[in-house]
């Protein structure tokens, strides 16, 4: 028996994902994405919430990240894994399901490497349209791997920066980062140093991927007024900022519970005051609130946020050819005779196997 096409799972793959991107355009992309990460965290109550799922190996970590929203259920499978570019392999990949809270069926399988790429971009330009200045014209990026260009086209898109100061201590991921936007109009000037990057720069994003803790930013090289987009640190053991800097600042977070183990406040006392993101975006505390205070999104990534791009995916393949059907669910003519079908199949013809 065919199934029916109610019974079968929407698959975004990633050349149905590429193409997708292409059609629609990556900026417009990420604006997209970040309405919809934005109208997510703003109901932030509705949603289940718990610190990620993490098996902590030697050399990495794997990760599931689930939430419901109560209508539908979604989930990201995901490994960090550094040593892997020595190899020849990525970082970073992953692949989540949307499924339907009612029948607990899922409706959307879909790769999230790329996707997690823009989600991670797409939610560091929501906390800065709240924590940064307004008038804020030039990034500091430090750390130009897989995530750089993401985070640049995003503030791009989203926040209006068109000038770069980077920084890599390889100088191949700094040709890569310019050969790479070179058809997107910034101004970008490579830096020699992570402090030279840094100065003039009115936001600061730190993307570095060594498993460590490090100081990638010292408190002596952020000014007044600077907002501190840290990305780089997401698990236990590792962080970029220095620790005075947490001090001097203001910390905004995704959630408590997860970001006390894995970002920068890690490293603070268990007490140490930080506001949830979603406050402030849903109008419950204040964010920026003078031309002089330092923010810090320590952001090491949610369930919510994949949720969204898994919601923002879901709407944009509709009536498109973006995605294929696959027949992950079973369909037994009786629901109750899961056998059947098993029995159904031996009754099939069976090829004969000659002898070689």
């Amino acid at each position: 028996m065919v199934q029916e096409a109610s019974q079968m799972v929407r698959y975004v793959g990633v050349e149905n994902m590429l193409r997708l991107i292409g059609a629609v355009g990556i900026e417009p992309y990420l604006i997209g994405l970040a309405g919809y990460i934005e109208e997510d965290f703003r109901r932030w109550s509705t949603f289940e919430k718990a610190a990620r799922v993490a098996s902590h190996f030697r050399d990495g970590v794997i990760e599931l990240m689930p939430t419901s929203d109560g209508e539908f259920y979604g989930f990201k499978y995901v490994n960090g894994h550094p040593k892997n570019t020595r190899s020849g392999l990525q970082t970073v990949t992953g692949f989540g399901v949307l499924s339907d809270v009612e029948t607990g069926y899922p409706r959307l399988l879909s790769e999230m490497t790329i996707t997690t790429a823009l989600r991670t971009a797409a939610t560091s330009t929501v906390a800065a349209k709240y924590l940064a200045r307004n008038d804020a014209q030039v990034m500091a990026i430090i750390g130009l791997g897989s995530q750089s260009e993401f985070q640049a086209l995003a503030f791009k898109a989203v926040n209006g920066i068109r000038r770069l100061r980077v920084f890599d201590i390889d100088p191949t991921a700094t040709a890569k980062f310019r050969a790479n936007l070179a058809p997107y109009g910034f101004e970008i000037v490579a830096a020699m140093s992570a402090e030279s990057a840094v100065l003039g720069a009115d936001i600061v994003t730190t993307l570095t991927a060594d498993k460590r803790k490090a100081t990638v930013v010292s408190d002596n090289m952020i000014g007044a007024g600077v907002h501190i987009n840290a990305v780089g640190g997401d698990c236990p053991g590792k962080t970029e900022l220095q620790r005075d800097i947490l001090l001097r600042g203001d910390v905004f977070v995704e959630l408590q519970a997860q970001t006390r183990i894995e970002g920068e406040i890690q490293q603070m006392p268990h007490d140490f005051p930080v506001t949830e993101l979603w406050q402030v975006i849903a109008g419950q505390a204040s964010g920026r609130r003078s031309q002089d205070q330092i923010t810090i999104f320590d952001s090491v990534g949610f369930a919510i946020e994949d949720f969204s791009a898994l919601r923002h995916l879901r709407d944009l393949i509709a009536g498109t050819d973006y995605y294929d059907e696959i027949d992950l669910l079973t369909e037994p003519e009786d629901p109750r005779n899961l056998f059947g079908l098993l029995t159904r199949s031996t009754q099939q013809p069976r090829p004969v196997l000659e002898a070689c």
